[in-house]
């Protein structure tokens, strides 16, 4: 018995200034607009579904200035036509909140095998552990293939800058690794540099502790600890604790 092929679902997840319907209609077309140049057998362009969280998201989407061609068809998420799917060669999901995901999930089931892609999600990673089994496992069925999460963590005497950041495309930042960089103490201000390659992807609360845990490394506090702990063992003798 022939196995079944395996439905493509991706995840992007690209940050924005606000989280407004307009400013998600402007992502969306700089992302999504003429199908991203993707041709199809024969050389037609493909047709790509943009399923939007609500009407008025939809509705803004059309207004704002754009340019996505024909090859593109706009549908609501809790009133997408069965037709709509049945004629696009791929769907992208944008911003759905949670209390859809089982409308999302139908929707992917109805374009099985054509490939389906979840874009800015209206939940955090964090709160996905909070979901239901099945809506859980579902929406864990989406591959990561961007993501960029900006951080900051202060300290006693300092403060941190990081970016928790994915990219697949190209096998960059290390492919399929989640990267951990922060801002270098070097002077040329905005440098970033990697710290840790993870092959999960970390809760928030564990990158906080990474990013601590190197700031504490890093403290005038720990580095004057460190010189005087090597001055006592000289001058008494002791053996000297490798750093």
């Amino acid at each position: 018995m022939l196995k079944k092929q395996r439905q493509p679902r991706f995840r992007a997840e690209i940050p924005v200034v606000d989280d407004s319907p307009g400013s998600l209609a402007r992502l969306a077309s700089d992302v999504f607009s003429s199908c991203l140049g993707l041709p199809r057998k024969g050389g037609a362009p493909a047709k790509l579904l943009l399923v939007w969280p609500s009407s008025e998201e939809q509705g803004l989407a059309l207004r704002e200035p754009n340019d996505w061609g024909a090859s593109t068809a706009h549908a609501q998420l809790d009133a997408v036509a069965p037709d709509a799917l049945r004629s696009c060669d791929a769907a992208v999901f944008l911003a759905p909140g949670r209390s859809q995901v089982e409308k999302m999930r139908a929707a992917a089931d109805a374009l099985d095998p054509k490939p389906v892609v979840l874009f800015n999600p209206a939940w955090s990673f964090d709160e996905e552990e909070a979901f239901a089994a099945g809506a859980r496992g579902f929406v864990g069925s989406f591959n990561v293939v961007y993501s960029f999460t900006g951080l900051e963590v202060r300290g006693l005497l300092s403060k941190k800058k990081g970016v928790l950041l994915r990219c697949v495309e190209g096998g960059r930042f290390g492919g399929e690794s989640w990267v951990l960089m922060v801002e270098d103490d070097a002077p040329e201000a905005g440098q970033f540099k990697v710290v840790s390659r993870l092959k999960r992807r970390p809760t928030i609360g564990e990158v906080e502790t990474m990013l601590y845990n190197l700031m504490a490394a890093n403290s005038p506090v720990t580095k004057s600890a460190r010189f005087l702990r090597g001055l006592v063992s000289s001058v008494t003798g002791g053996i000297k604790e490798k750093q």
